[in-house]
């Protein structure tokens, strides 16, 4: 059975290489987005359980102000638990959020660059331009968050009335925003650091019209 899968799949990607690309990227990221919904949960309970991070504010990168004239930060994670609109957890969920995404990210770099792309271009210059735009991504994705973050939160645990349980579906909801958001800009991305390049055919010489014989 999985000889016949493996052959099909094989003749799937000679007959459509970028389709193929697409569809394993599509498969990669949606593991590695149910792997991030996995570990947020334990990180932000180990956080929360064992130290005092939820009562440290991290607001940073203040740009702008809010509808009702408070200051918007790109990352806004006031002190104390999580309010019925959205905010607060504090540092702990913040670092819950990051650690996060980093371990999927590095585990995501290595799959899709050997599996979905198969590239063969130098590790280390790709590895550059990943991190590059996970910074970049990171922060667009946490711009993107002032606009729906905290409507999704106050709708499941104010206007629903479904408290922790309206927490724990809008935690899940906004990560997966945030994964489909870096679903779109990460694929075109890789289309130009995962590249396979061919490989180079060294010639040692042609010895096929140069006659080694010696006339006597």
């Amino acid at each position: 059975m999985i000889a016949r899968i493996t052959s099909w799949w094989g003749s799937y990607q000679e007959k459509h290489p970028e389709l193929s690309k697409f569809l394993m990227f599509f498969i990669l990221s949606n593991g590695v987005t149910i792997l991030q919904l996995s570990l947020m949960p334990v990180f932000r309970w180990g956080f929360e359980a064992w130290t005092r991070l939820t009562d440290v504010s991290f607001q940073v990168l203040p740009v702008g102000a809010n509808v009702d004239g408070s200051q918007y930060y790109m990352f806004d994670y006031a002190a104390g638990p999580i309010a019925g609109d959205g905010t607060g957890g504090g540092l702990a969920y913040f670092l819950s959020v990051q650690i996060t995404l980093l371990i999927a990210q590095t585990l995501n770099f290595f799959a899709q660059r050997n599996i979905a792309f198969k590239s063969n271009t130098n590790a280390w210059v790709a590895a550059g331009w990943y991190a590059l735009a996970y910074v970049i991504i990171t922060f667009i994705a946490a711009a993107a968050q002032g606009f729906y973050k905290a409507p999704i939160y106050e709708l499941l645990i104010t206007t629903f009335g479904w408290g922790s349980a309206g927490e724990t579906a809008a935690d899940v909801i906004t990560m997966i925003i945030n994964a489909a958001i870096s679903f779109w800009v990460f694929y075109p991305i890789f289309r130009v650091i995962f590249r396979q390049v061919p490989e180079q055919t060294q010639e040692s010489g042609k010895t096929d019209d140069v006659s080694t014989t010696t006339q006597p």
